[in-house]
């Protein structure tokens, strides 16, 4: 069957460095122990997320690391990277065979696994099967033509093309989280008992099912003795809960993460480090929830950090996490600039479109920081901005923080690198405002997007957050609310697997909406009215062509979005759309399309209509309403039949997304910690892989 281009590897990718050395060379002794042993800790974890994509995301991890490394030997005391040259004199291959097969392996390691981070796809290699073990079998080792062999069918099947999409086992897709008869019912049914237990129980959990009609449900942890516990439903069947998945990933980020400990700068540090290790030991997740409040309390670190389970965008059920963890160092002229964004927050909150009963009583300022990431274990591209926690109670009650990502926000393009469906008169303008524009919207997106709003909660039976004897009038209907948050339920078990994207609708919504606040771009340095209204132009267009390109990551076989930002976009497109402020031309002669911003229609018409959209998204999260909720949701996202022909022009026309080549930390002989860059080439992203060798892979 032939692989339609959607499916195929990257080429010719833009690689790009997470610069940090200076911000790293300026750390105390101390600062950079802490920083190492964290960003260990952070990358023992990896194998995990490789995991909870697919059942052999490992093995695809470990062939890729086991082709390109020479062992140890007497003489080194730690595996490095082969002789490449001399590996494709071996390989018999052609030049481009040759780049083709690296690049392959390239995008596995990146990716950690077969599937893209942004995207949720399978991708399979540019050279075919044959001529791929031909090349595994002169330069590989019997151990890795072994490793080959069991996964051929992984690495090259396109059949059904179901499992070229990760999503619930028992509707064909493929996931990591669970075995391949799952369905989501099945996940539904589990999730009610394990809710019961805790709210945060089933982050760290995978989810298989036997022959019988029984559940497994395994917890990631270190600690592999815990008693199994078994519950049974009311319709017979068992429920019996284990410990000790992933328990050797854990056992060395909990012993990375404890090597931390004595380095840590103050005493929430410290008690943060202390719950860490706990939960990744115990498989706890009210501890790491614990860890997540100091972390909070740690206001203004000079190296900052977060690691563990955190976002649910991968499971299909919107309920498990995936493991990340990121070290960084703060920048301190950027982090005035988005001080200042804190200290006007409490008069930008109310400009939002929803009144106060729907926003919190207080505004709990959030550390905002902008950070340079010395090393961000992740698939993929390290995300641009942060607002963690994502612990309902913690946001609620003692806050969150905000991080942008200095390092990935300004990370350089390749200088011919071509800006699709912008008009010819445009480009210039869209590539000198692009990052500032950015930064403008990310500022917004996690501070007052992720921000804002409230839950209305009955905490516990008959105690309210909100008063419910005079329940507030939503804007929305304009009748008094009647929906709210039961006793355990939180935000993500009432609007399930849309929940991450209906979230970043909102977030991304509010930063279009306060975008075109002169006293926002004043924070932002945007001083002069000519420049502000140039950034303005150029972060709806930027919306606009992000909503276009968004239609890559839809698959309208299922009519299914593989990722939750770009969702997102896309409807914020339609929104923009329906106001007249933005449209799309098709160009018939080259079969290219075309957006178009209609300066004079931002303010009159694509705001308002930004903040009627935002208005509905806030108020139906605010008091629970998932009814109405996910259909006006739906609604927003579904694509029109008449939107296939541009989603083929937009794969016609679609770039890889950047590779970001990381830095690596060594302790030498003397116990001084040393940083190592690497070349921005394919060799140089394996080496940089290779020489931080994780736990398991």
């Amino acid at each position: 069957m032939p692989v339609s281009p959607r499916f195929l590897a990257d080429t010719d990718a833009n690689m790009t460095r997470l610069e940090v050395r200076k911000h790293f060379e300026a750390l105390t002794p101390t600062e950079k122990k802490y920083a190492h042993f964290v960003g260990r800790a952070s990358w023992e974890g990896a194998g995990i997320i490789a995991a909870s994509m697919t059942p052999h995301g490992p093995a695809l991890v470990r062939l890729a690391l086991d082709l390109f490394t020479d062992p140890p030997t007497r003489h080194t005391a730690a595996p490095r990277l082969a002789d490449m040259a001399a590996l494709k004199a071996k390989s018999g291959a052609s030049d481009e065979a040759w780049k083709h097969f690296v690049e392959y392996h390239v995008q596995v390691l990146n990716n950690l696994s077969n599937f893209k981070s942004f995207g949720d796809t399978k991708f399979v290699p540019r050279v075919g099967e044959s001529e791929f073990g031909a090349v595994i079998e002169r330069i590989g080792s019997a151990a890795v033509q072994a490793q080959f062999a069991a996964l051929k069918d992984a690495i090259f099947g396109v059949e059904p093309e179901a499992q070229l999409l990760l999503g619930f086992p028992a509707q064909g897709h493929v996931s990591g989280y669970f075995s391949d008869n799952i369905s989501k019912a099945d996940a539904e049914f589990v999730q009610g008992f394990l809710e019961a237990k805790s709210p945060l129980f089933a982050i760290n959990t995978r989810l298989f099912k036997t022959a019988s009609g029984d559940f497994e449900v395994r917890v990631a942890s270190a600690e592999t003795a815990k008693p199994a516990e078994t519950i049974t439903a009311p319709d017979g069947r068992k429920i019996r809960i284990v410990h000790g998945d992933f328990s050797a990933e854990l056992a060395a980020v909990a012993d990375a993460m404890a090597s931390a400990l004595p380095h840590a700068a103050n005493d929430h540090q410290r008690r943060m480090v202390e719950e860490y290790v706990a939960s990744f030991r115990s498989g706890s997740m009210d501890a790491h929830c614990e860890s997540q409040k100091h972390w909070i309390r740690d206001v203004g670190p000079v190296v900052e950090s977060n690691i563990g389970f955190i976002e649910t965008y991968r499971d299909p059920a919107g309920v498990r996490a995936e493991w990340e963890g990121f070290v960084a160092i703060v920048n301190k002229e950027m982090t005035l600039k988005f001080g200042k964004l804190v200290d006007g927050a409490p008069s930008f909150i109310p400009m939002l479109p929803w009144g106060p009963e729907f926003e919190k009583d207080k505004f709990n300022r959030p550390d905002f920081t902008s950070l340079e990431v010395l090393t961000f274990a992740t698939s993929g591209t390290p995300p641009a901005g942060i607002n963690i926690p994502n612990y309902d109670e913690v946001r609620q009650t003692v806050g969150f923080k905000n991080v942008s990502l200095g390092n990935v926000v300004g990370a350089k393009s390749a200088p011919n690198e071509k800006v699709t469906f912008v008009r010819a008169e445009d480009v210039a303008l869209y590539k000198k405002y692009q990052t500032d524009a950015f930064e403008v919207q990310v500022g917004l997106h996690e501070l007052l997007g992720h921000g804002s709003g409230k839950l209305l909660l009955e905490e516990e039976p008959g105690k309210f957050n909100f008063d419910a004897a005079n329940p507030p009038i939503s804007p929305v209907t304009g009748k008094p609310i009647t929906t709210w948050y039961k006793p355990g339920e939180t935000w993500g078990s009432v609007f399930k697997a849309a929940a991450s994207s209906y979230e970043e609708c909102r977030a991304e919504s509010v930063a279009m909406y306060l975008c075109v606040n002169e006293a926002v771009l004043r924070i932002f340095g945007l001083e002069h009215a000519e420049e502000q209204e140039d950034i303005v132009y150029v972060c709806y267009l930027n919306m606009a062509r992000a909503g276009l390109l968004a239609l890559e990551f839809y698959d309208p076989a299922s009519r299914k979005w593989g990722q939750a930002h770009m969702q997102a976009r896309f409807a914020i497109l339609q929104v923009l759309l329906e106001s007249g402020a933005v449209s799309i031309r098709e160009l018939a002669a080259t079969r290219d399309l075309e957006i178009e911003v209609d300066r004079a229609k931002i303010r009159s018409h694509a705001v308002p209509a930004v903040g009627s959209f935002l208005q509905k998204l806030n108020v139906y999260k605010a008091t629970a309403d998932a009814a109405a909720g996910l259909a006006f949701y739906e609604r927003a996202t579904t694509v029109p039949e008449s939107w296939l022909a541009w989603r083929e022009t937009v794969l016609e026309r679609k770039q890889p997304r950047k590779v970001f080549v990381q830095c690596n930390t060594f302790i030498d002989g003397a116990g001084n910690v040393t940083i190592k860059e690497y070349d921005l080439t394919l060799e140089g992203f394996i080496e940089s892989f290779v020489e931080r060798r994780m736990a398991g892979l």
